[in-house]
């Protein structure tokens, strides 16, 4: 690893982690195929959860113990055959995998059981909603229960013969109507979103039950935006104002904003917004600082899709979970959605500007760190590397801080540039600028021919520094074909103190490298 640019490096911790996940791994071979990736246990890696094959959804916390359920393909990293896998975990890292949960058998379902959510009821049963397509292509959202409460692990999951619970009414696209979200409680009934599109636009639809079987569409779509494509994966969930911890979905107070979350089907990112709900009226209205769409906030400025949070009783915060795809899989493969692995699990909280979400690892993931290796109050020469030695796991988490002595020379910031990742592509590590880049040139080879570059950019507007964060894996490996994307945001810091602090989470799995960012400090 290697650090460069002209300022000083105040202090950076570097943790070698321990070991990596252990999980058990069942084989169905009912379900086998050649054309299936099976990971290799060695790179499996212990920051995230990792499934057996293809990718995931459907994060529950219930009788203390962790669940994910995920869409997987059993056959292949491909497209269909989908199922309901089942993982759980008392701490978030140590994952036993499971039977499937649910499998397509009835008519509902039997093209694929889609994604979904889990609510657990007040009596303390838990309940999947998801998605089924038929024969034809119609999706209809269904439920399935625990055949055993008693069972801690809630391994067998049935159907029940009322099925589906929701189905497409007139004027609904029907072939764009899925991923009912988790169920909030609100005067008397229930309340769910299903995304949809029809004509370009985006919309999630609000039902209500009392029961949580017999469901009305309401008169007004939740919310809807033009010109935004399919909703995939809505989520719905208040975020306090004075406070880090989460709150239960049905919570409701003055103190509160709410987050809609979509996943642009177009664009394979997730945006969200943060709003008011209007309870009277069940309708959602975004601040006028969000904005719907492209131009929007997102969750994470990397490759990062169909995220799903989930409330955490037992330790009173809210946990975002989204699906990423292997670094080095072909850009073909990518734009398919195929083989995708589970970003690192964070807690998220609003902002005390009120006006973007905060996000963090969850403290489980500190359990790993091992060997600690220290430096501080270098002096950063342009141009120059500083070579952290004696590094050789597979993993690694970083903590660095850079101070920046003087913010003279920062260059301005050109209004059109607008899209941060273009940016990033345009500029790379290694064009010089005024103030940057620097930062770290991860799992980089010994000649500096393959690297994965992860680095800032300080720019100046009339009214406020302007920082880009960039992870550039363009330079990442020497062979041709493969998935080196660049990725990019402007991060919003106070550098009244001229210093910025990252996180870096550093790990090697299956087919290649990979790694996510946080960005910390004052804000």
């Amino acid at each position: 690893m290697a650090i460069w640019n002209l300022l000083w490096l105040y202090i950076l911790i570097l943790y070698v982690n321990n070991g990596r996940m252990e999980a058990s791994h069942k084989v169905y071979p009912q379900f086998q195929s050649l054309s299936a990736v099976n990971i290799r246990q060695l790179h499996h890696t212990a920051f995230h959860f990792q499934p057996p094959k293809n990718w995931i959804n459907g994060p529950m916390y219930y009788n203390g113990i962790y669940h994910i359920f995920y869409q997987y393909n059993p056959k292949g990293a491909v497209w269909g055959n989908i199922v309901w896998g089942h993982s759980v975990s008392k701490d978030l890292i140590n994952w036993k995998e499971l039977e499937p949960a649910i499998c397509p058998s009835k008519h509902f379902d039997i093209d694929g059981a889609w994604s979904g959510s889990t609510t657990v009821l007040p009596s303390n049963k838990p309940i999947i909603l998801y998605t089924g397509v038929d024969s034809n292509g119609i999706q209809t959202q269904n439920y399935a229960v625990p055949v055993n409460l008693s069972d801690p692990y809630l391994r067998k999951w049935i159907k029940p013969g009322n099925n589906p619970l929701i189905d497409p009414e007139n004027g609904v696209n029907a072939t764009a109507f899925r991923d009912p979200s988790t169920a909030w409680w609100l005067n008397g009934r229930w309340r769910v979103l299903v995304g949809s599109e029809r004509n370009s636009r985006g919309i999630a639809y609000l039902y209500r039950s009392r029961d949580f079987i017999h469901w009305t569409k309401a008169k007004h779509p939740f919310h809807s935006a033009p010109n935004t494509g399919m909703w995939e994966c809505p989520d719905f969930y208040p975020v306090s104002l004075s406070s880090k911890e989460g709150l239960d979905p049905s919570y409701m107070g003055k103190h509160v904003k709410h987050v809609l979350k979509v996943s642009l089907d177009d664009a394979r990112y997730d945006y969200y917004t943060l709003g008011t709900y209007l309870t009277n009226d069940d309708k959602y209205v975004p601040d006028n600082a969000s904005i719907d769409g492209w131009a929007g906030l997102r969750y994470d400025y990397g490759n990062f899709y169909a995220s799903k949070t989930f409330f955490d009783p037992a330790k009173r915060r809210r946990i975002l979970w989204g699906w990423v795809n292997e670094s080095d899989f072909t850009q073909d493969d990518v734009k398919k959605g195929w083989a995708g692995i589970q970003a690192i699990p964070r807690i998220v909280w609003l902002d005390t500007n009120q006006r973007q979400l905060k996000q963090w690892p969850v403290e489980e993931l500190n359990t790993l760190r091992g060997e600690i290796v220290k430096m501080s109050h270098q002096k950063l020469k342009k141009g120059h590397h500083i070579e952290i030695q004696g590094i050789t796991a597979a993993q690694a988490d970083i903590d660095v801080t850079f101070y920046i002595p003087s913010l003279d020379r920062t260059e301005e910031f050109n209004p059109s540039w607008e899209d941060a990742q273009r940016l990033c592509a345009n500029k790379g590590s290694t064009v010089e600028g005024g103030v940057g880049p620097f930062g770290l040139l991860t799992l980089a080879s010994k000649d500096l021919e393959e690297y994965t570059a992860v680095f800032f950019r300080v720019f100046k507007t009339s009214k406020k520094h302007v920082v880009l964060l960039c992870s550039d894996a363009r330079s990442s490996s020497l062979e041709d074909g493969i998935y080196k994307p660049s990725f990019a945001g402007f991060v919003d810091v106070d550098l009244a103190d001229k210093k910025l602090s990252l996180r870096s989470l550093v790990y090697i799995h299956t087919r290649g490298i990979a790694g996510e960012n946080c960005i910390f400090g004052p804000s």
